[in-house]
């Protein structure tokens, strides 16, 4: 049975500091994320996604962890074809993901940024999150292929936000490509009532690691604000239907890593902390 770490995807976000989670004390930066290893086993920087990730922030966030806390990093948003702002591209390169000397160069900074943890041994996955009008067919073939390539000796996880990669016709194809590359499959939830709705499948791709995220089930997914689209709070019951899911992954892949992006106050680490309990008394 492979271990099984839970987190949540940002343990900086506004409303969780907000929120009265952190005690007092321990709301500076140091603090924060001292007390949030203290707590969890896990977790995702996302704000990699947003500005190229520094050098000297990787290496202080292994310092300040204790030895065997992992990050899973996300993307920066430029390397997987997202809107960027012109505002955090380095040395005013245009915010053009079709530009091969722009990728060049964002690829690099990228790498720098996160060589500290994993010289550290800290890096768990980089998480590459595709948009959703990123489609299955021969140009997401390449582009997955030109991915696999500037990230030789990298662990990745990878998640489609466009259903049809795991739909009745497609999630062969799918699961047979990221094992090619040996991508981690993440698994979703998320809500289903939405033509947007990725099904909560969980295919094991890599089995060195599979990758639950749990985004919430807001009805105003992909349409409302990002507080809005995260805004929920599992209850006991969403969660331990999970609990089997999660065990069977655990009994496929050496490792799991179980995710709450429903970053809206501390609904998320309540959540992590709900979805540790269950699956400790199912052990049990």
């Amino acid at each position: 049975m492979g271990d099984i770490l839970v987190g949540t995807c940002s343990w900086t976000d506004r409303e969780l500091v907000g929120s009265g989670w952190y005690p007092p004390g321990r709301r500076d930066a140091e603090g924060r994320l001292r007390y949030y290893a203290s707590r969890f086993p896990v977790v995702e920087v996302d704000a990699s996604y947003y500005a190229l990730p520094s050098a000297r922030n990787s290496r202080l966030w292994a310092e300040r962890t204790p030895e065997g806390f992992v990050f899973d990093v996300k993307a920066f948003s430029l390397l997987t074809g997202h809107p960027t702002r012109q505002a955090v591209m380095p040395d005013g390169l245009p915010a053009d993901h079709r530009d091969p000397k722009v990728l060049d160069e964002v690829w690099a900074r990228f790498a720098e940024g996160i060589a500290p943890l994993r010289q550290e041994g800290r890096l768990g996955r980089v998480l590459f999150q595709f948009p959703p009008w990123f489609r299955p067919g021969a140009h997401a073939r390449a582009v997955l292929d030109a991915c696999a390539r500037r990230t030789r000796g990298w662990d990745l996880a990878v998640e489609f936000r466009h259903p049809q990669w795991w739909d009745a016709e497609w999630a062969g194809a799918t699961t047979a490509l990221l094992a090619r590359y040996r991508m981690a499959a993440v698994a979703v939830d998320m809500n289903q009532t939405l033509p947007s709705s990725v099904p909560p499948v969980t295919p094991v791709t890599d089995p060195r690691l599979a990758v639950v995220r749990f985004h919430g089930r807001s009805t105003a997914w992909g349409s409302g604000s990002k507080e809005d689209r995260f805004r929920y709070a599992y209850d006991e019951a969403d969660l331990a239907a999970w609990v089997p899911r999660v065990r069977a992954l655990a009994g496929r892949a050496e490792r799991v890593h179980v995710l709450f992006n429903n970053c809206c106050g501390d609904a998320a680490v309540r959540a992590a902390g709900t979805i540790r309990q269950l699956l400790d008394g199912d052990e049990a």
